[in-house]
């Protein structure tokens, strides 16, 4: 088993129902952040790749057949060299709606983390590392609050993207197209079914507003959650 689809796009852009749309055309496991909630041993390996250090690509990704979001579509030019049949989807959204999704969902979910949290919920806690040090501090320089940053990094992205990866290995697509573009440039049928829409933000957002309001109780929180969690066991 290899890699045959690398996601370019960032988050935000579509990428879980990407997954969901790539995992009904056969192409399973599919890579994406959420990963890292069921395997959160990874998060060391993204985080030295960032630092520019060795990454055997092959070994972890094995048993995947696709990636999206991130932290491996930041990584996109040392996946399309190390799996040179794959293709590339790079999936795309208007900048202006993607930075109000990811300020309101993803990013204040990993930046208000409380750290007792992230060591509690391990998962959570990989993919909090893994966002502060490649995704806001390493893509966005620390400024993803900066508004006309964050979107010239998400333009120039998409734009560096289409660059790099030749026109006949690369899909830009905005998964308001639906099946066709995407089952024509892989080259499967199109499923008889409606594309996958797997629109996180509400949920993200309430998630993200928990986490804030546990950022501040801290220990007494931890204690509360300890007390409920074994009530549950005892009952």
């Amino acid at each position: 088993m290899t890699i045959e689809v690398i996601g370019a796009g960032f988050g935000r852009t579509g990428t879980s129902s990407l997954k969901a749309a790539l995992v009904r055309l056969g192409f399973e496991r599919c890579h994406h952040m959420h990963e890292l909630l069921s395997e959160p041993a990874q998060a060391r390996q993204w985080m030295a790749a960032y630092r520019g250090e060795r990454v055997d690509w092959r070994a972890l990704l094995r048993g995947y057949r696709a990636t999206t979001d991130w932290p491996s579509c930041t990584f996109y030019r040392e996946l399309t060299r190390e799996f040179p049949d794959a293709k590339v989807v790079l999936t795309v959204r208007d900048p202006d709606r993607w930075y109000d999704s990811v300020s309101e969902t993803i990013f204040p979910l990993s930046v208000n983390m409380p750290r007792w949290f992230a060591v509690v919920a391990r998962g959570m806690g990989a993919i909090s590392a893994v966002a502060q040090q490649n995704i806001w501090g390493g893509t966005f320089s620390g400024r993803f609050r900066d508004r006309a940053h964050a979107r010239a990094v998400f333009v120039a992205h998409i734009e560096e993207v289409q660059r790099t990866v030749p026109p006949e290995r690369l899909l830009v697509f905005d998964v308001k197209q639906g099946w066709e573009p995407l089952c024509a440039f892989l080259e499967v049928p199109v499923p008889d079914e409606p594309f996958p829409r797997l629109n996180e933000r509400a949920k993200l957002r309430r998630v993200a507003r928990f986490l804030k309001v546990l950022s501040f109780a801290g220990p007494l929180a931890l204690a509360l959650v300890a007390a409920l969690v074994l009530r549950a066991l005892l009952s």
